[in-house]
């Protein structure tokens, strides 16, 4: 009788090649190049949020909170929206986006005044820390892109961001 080939006892995962050979085996009409492609990526962009989570732990924010910080430097000097817009950049609720915000004043990372030309309405802004924070969370990642993709030639690495980026494309059209 022979052995099949399963998931590694110890909980490593299997390589990828492994990994689609057992695809053919269960479902044998898999295409094997799209699933080592699609299995890759999945791996890829897991082990990529692992390591901006560990880098965001260093500097003591959580990856919720650097999506703040990063909405607001994307909005542009001076670094100020109301909640209710940022919570719908973030696809949060409003209450959620308060909480969190809560949070995020008691940690210096944003404030939170009224806005002095309309009394009912809150501004949220960038602290001098939270760009501090948001900034070497920047420097960081940086280090860990360029290590990453050092093994792709500065032409592959435009043609690879554009096939990833029509891929991208589909997935947000809705016609995955």
């Amino acid at each position: 009788m022979s052995a099949r080939k399963t998931a590694p006892a110890d909980g490593t995962e299997l390589d990828i090649a492994e990994q689609v050979a057992i695809y053919q085996r269960e479902f044998p009409t898999v295409d094997p190049q799209v699933e080592t492609i699609v299995s890759s990526l999945s791996r890829v962009a897991r082990r990529m949020g692992v390591a901006y989570s560990r880098q965001l732990t260093v500097l003591g924010i959580t990856s919720a909170e650097w999506e703040v910080l990063k909405a607001l430097v994307v909005a542009g000097s001076p670094y100020r929206l109301g909640p209710s817009e940022l919570a719908k950049r973030l696809g949060l609720t409003p209450a959620a986006m308060t909480h969190r915000i809560d949070r995020m004043v008691t940690e210096d990372l944003v404030t939170r005044e009224r806005d002095e030309t309309n009394r009912v309405r809150v501004i949220i802004e960038l602290t001098e820390n939270g760009r501090d924070k948001w900034l070497e969370s920047m420097r960081m990642a940086a280090v860990f892109e360029e290590e990453l993709l050092q093994d792709i030639a500065p032409q592959e690495r435009g043609v690879l961001a554009g096939m990833l980026g029509r891929m991208l494309r589909r997935i947000e059209d809705g016609t995955p």
